[in-house]
């Protein structure tokens, strides 16, 4: 295993993995400072996967399914999470809800990346949210990951114009954009 860095990375992952990608990309390119040291997946057919073995980073496939509670679900994730040394988990387009077993592992180092300018428009869908209120602005938000959902303390946040004929798909590609600029600012902006 690497010597201990700063920011030792775990991400987890539900879909295609793209935050991870930007992040990973900024840390390869050495504009930040971090190690990424594994990947933690919940869905077997998830893109993320891929992306994470072409990137030549270790990858652990766990499904909630085969877990009797949610806390033993968690203890899974933190000890792959330990074992390859993380010191910040990224949730990274990651579908679930965290609960108080994994919280409590890393106090303080689990941050999530959110499709809307937090406190506005938590949860699912949060693009779709946005269009159906008639905001002008939305955006998103790098936020800690505490038991509410989207709740947690604010660490940076980024604008994106609705435009008048603005569709989910349109708006959240834009939006996506910007989470793939601020994900790994914000990273380089925590004191660990």
């Amino acid at each position: 295993m690497p010597g201990r860095v700063k920011k030792a990375i775990g991400f987890l992952v539900s879909g295609r993995g793209s935050n991870m990608a930007a992040v990973t990309g900024e840390i390869a390119a050495g504009r930040l400072e971090a190690e990424a040291r594994v990947v933690i997946c919940d869905h077997p057919e998830a893109p993320a996967l891929a992306l994470a073995k072409n990137q030549g980073l270790p990858s652990v496939l766990i499904e909630r399914q085969g877990y009797p509670r949610r806390q033993a679900f968690e203890e899974a994730m933190v000890r792959a999470l330990r074992g390859h040394g993380v010191n910040l988990v990224v949730l990274a387009g990651f579908m679930r809800l965290v609960g108080p077993t994994f919280l409590s592992a890393f106090p303080g180092r689990t941050i999530n990346i959110h499709p809307s300018l937090l406190p506005a428009f938590p949860g699912l869908e949060a693009q779709r949210q946005a269009l159906d209120r008639g905001v002008k602005i939305t955006g998103c938000t790098v936020h800690y990951v505490n038991e509410i959902m989207d709740g947690g303390p604010i660490i940076a946040q980024a604008a994106v114009m609705v435009e008048p004929d603005d569709t989910v798909e349109r708006l959240s590609a834009r939006i996506l954009a910007q989470e793939h600029k601020l994900l790994p600012l914000a990273i380089a902006a925590l004191d660990l």
